[in-house]
């Protein structure tokens, strides 16, 4: 009888703090795991200016946990002559060395005075467990950033209102959803832009700013083909899906787009629920709950079935399925819009 697949062991549950990657603060240890890049980047750089803020003889030291050399950890951490305060900071902890792990337990066990290490491990595989469970089990003094995933809509929605929370500037609704739908495919475009409207523009930012700023990618993002299909507007959904293609837009994150879309109509659907009990319930924000009825306007069961399924064979035939898939995409859109089945 073939044995089952191992599983990656579950998460223990944690003894140390937990600190968000918005208001990092240093330790002896400061664990920084999860995939999200853009939040982790974040987390380390709050670290180092906290650091040098205190101090600005900081000495900053960057190891490689998966090409690592013998004796590394110890010599960066160790006091120099003037005793500067001192920042290490680990990558690639998920696929470490064996030499990295066993001299790293050995570091939790007496940390050095005066300097803060950083460990980067992006939970892409279970490699360097035993180091995180006693991290986490607080051996060594240390806290944890976590930096989840940001995939779903209302996550990316939380993450740009708070770039622009944590700047103390106000964006309009309608112009945070817009900027959210023009660089919904890349968290880290995402924030570059909220940096950008931050840094240059005074004052409130309003849809009108987000347009001038972004206007092509709006007018070229996969939920404007997506919107304009769900509502029936068959031309212009394929002018909106050509303007993309033409823009170099993904047919994969175009159609991922257009499923997520419809999907959550058919979550909504037939749902009496008020809009804030149903999002809270499914996970979803206010507004989107608000769109998606609207959205659901002149759909019905049969319809949305069709496209849905259209949608799932347009998603594979873009991963590969298909030789052609812009066309796999150009008949997803005549399905949705037409809202019947292709060439009915």
């Amino acid at each position: 009888m073939t044995p089952a697949p191992r599983r990656p062991a579950a998460r223990t549950a944690s003894a140390i703090p937990q600190i968000s990657w918005r208001a990092p603060q240093p330790a002896p240890i400061v664990l920084v795991s999860g995939p999200e890049e853009v939040c982790a980047e974040r987390a380390t750089a709050g670290i180092r200016e906290f650091l040098r803020a205190e101090d600005p003889s900081l000495e900053v030291s960057d190891l490689r946990a998966d090409d690592y050399a013998p004796g590394s950890l110890f010599a960066v951490t160790s006091p120099s002559l003037f005793a500067e305060p001192r920042l290490v900071r680990v990558t690639g902890v998920e696929k470490c060395s064996d030499a990295f792990l066993t001299e790293a337990l050995a570091y939790l066990e007496s940390p050095q005075d005066g300097a803060t290490v950083v460990l980067r491990h992006t939970c892409a595989s279970v490699r360097g467990k035993k180091l995180l469970d006693a991290i986490r089990s607080g051996t060594g003094g240390g806290v944890e950033i976590a930096c989840p995933a940001i995939k779903r809509d209302s996550d990316k929605f939380d993450f740009a209102a708070g770039e622009f929370k944590a700047a103390q500037r106000r964006i309009a609704p309608a112009a945070l959803r817009a900027l959210v739908s023009a660089f919904a495919d890349d968290v880290t475009e995402l924030a570059a832009a909220c940096q950008q409207l931050i840094s240059d523009v005074s004052g409130d930012i309003g849809e009108d700013v987000v347009q001038r700023y972004y206007g092509g990618r709006v007018e070229a993002s996969a939920f404007t083909v997506a919107d304009t299909a769900i509502a029936g507007r068959y031309g212009e959904a394929l002018i909106a899906l050509r303007h993309a293609l033409a823009s170099g837009a993904d047919p994969v994150p175009l159609v991922a787009a257009i499923a997520s879309k419809l999907r959550t109509m058919a979550r909504v659907a037939g749902s009496r629920e008020p809009a804030r009990e149903l999002a809270s319930r499914l996970g979803l924000k206010d507004w989107q709950v608000d769109r998606a009825r609207r959205d659901l306007a002149g759909w019905s069961e049969a319809s949305l079935g069709i496209a849905i399924q259209a949608a799932a064979r347009a998603d594979a035939e873009v991963k590969g399925a298909s030789r052609d898939p812009v066309f796999a995409v150009e008949r997803l859109v005549t399905v949705i819009a037409t809202r019947a089945p292709y060439g009915a």
